[in-house]
């Protein structure tokens, strides 16, 4: 199954140069990746354009997304890794209270099957 989600960064050059400096490799923090891999995430990527970012996720059968909200309210390091990185972010105007990433509508697929 595949998620796409949005979030907005704050609209400051430094802040968004020093979120994907922290987003490295080499930077981030393999307790956070063991999370997103432990809730079943397979495939994470993340991309940028002016102060938007836009998540993929490849989950299995065993994600779900009230279970790893759960799960990282449990985990310390976890709770430490968005207590920094939200120094960066901002809300976006639609999205509920308590929320950072907001779930996105596919709204097309190109069909696979004309080909």
């Amino acid at each position: 199954m595949r998620y796409c989600l949005a979030l907005d960064l704050k609209d400051d050059p430094i802040a968004i140069e020093n979120y994907k400096k922290w987003h490295l490799q080499e930077n981030f923090r393999p307790e956070i990746t063991q999370s997103i891999r432990d809730a079943g995430v397979i495939d994470m990527q993340i991309y940028l354009i002016g102060n938007r970012l836009f998540m993929i996720m490849e989950v299995d059968e065993r994600f779900n997304f009230e279970e790893k909200t759960k799960m990282d309210a449990a985990n310390p390091e976890v709770q430490d890794w968005e207590n920094f990185v939200s120094q960066f972010q901002q809300r976006l105007p639609w999205e509920k209270e308590g929320q950072k990433w907001v779930l996105m509508e596919k709204i097309y697929e190109l069909d696979k099957r004309a080909w």
